[in-house]
C-alpha cells in the first residue's frame, strides 16, 4: 500500500514579530528612517515628563531629530541638555541613527 503523504512542517515555532519587522524594514531600505521615527514617538520617554510638557519631537530626517519648542527659555534648557539627551537616545536599540538634535521654534502641538 502507498504511504500517506503528510505536509512537512518547515518551522514549528512562530517567529517573533519584532524580528519580522526588522527584516521587512531592512529589505525595503527604510531602516534609518524607521528607527529615527521610533525616537520621535519615544520623545516623552526619552526626556521625561517635565521636558515633554514643553517640547515635542516632530520629525526625523537624515540623522536629525527635530524638536519643536515655543518658549525660548525652554529651548535653551533643552539645548543645554542636548548631549545628555543624545546619549539617552543612543542607549535605545537603533538609537544611533540619530546624529543630532535640531531645536526649532514651534508650538508643542505642531
Amino acid at each position: 500500500m502507498a504511504s500517506e503523504s503528510r505536509p512537512q512542517r518547515v518551522n514549528s515555532k512562530p517567529a517573533p514579530v519584532a524580528g519580522i519587522m526588522d527584516r521587512l524594514v531592512a529589505s525595503l531600505g527604510l531602516s534609518r528612517q524607521y528607527y529615527g521615527w521610533q525616537m520621535v514617538t519615544r520623545w516623552p520617554e526619552i526626556v521625561g515628563e517635565h521636558n515633554a510638557r514643553n517640547s515635542k519631537a516632530i520629525r526625523f530626517d537624515d540623522g536629525v531629530l527635530y524638536v519643536a519648542i515655543e518658549d525660548p527659555a525652554q529651548r535653551q534648557e533643552i539645548a543645554m541638555l542636548a548631549d545628555e539627551i543624545l546619549k539617552t537616545i543612543h542607549r535605545y536599540p537603533h538609537g544611533r541613527v540619530v546624529k543630532n538634535l535640531r531645536l526649532v521654534r514651534g508650538e508643542k502641538g505642531t
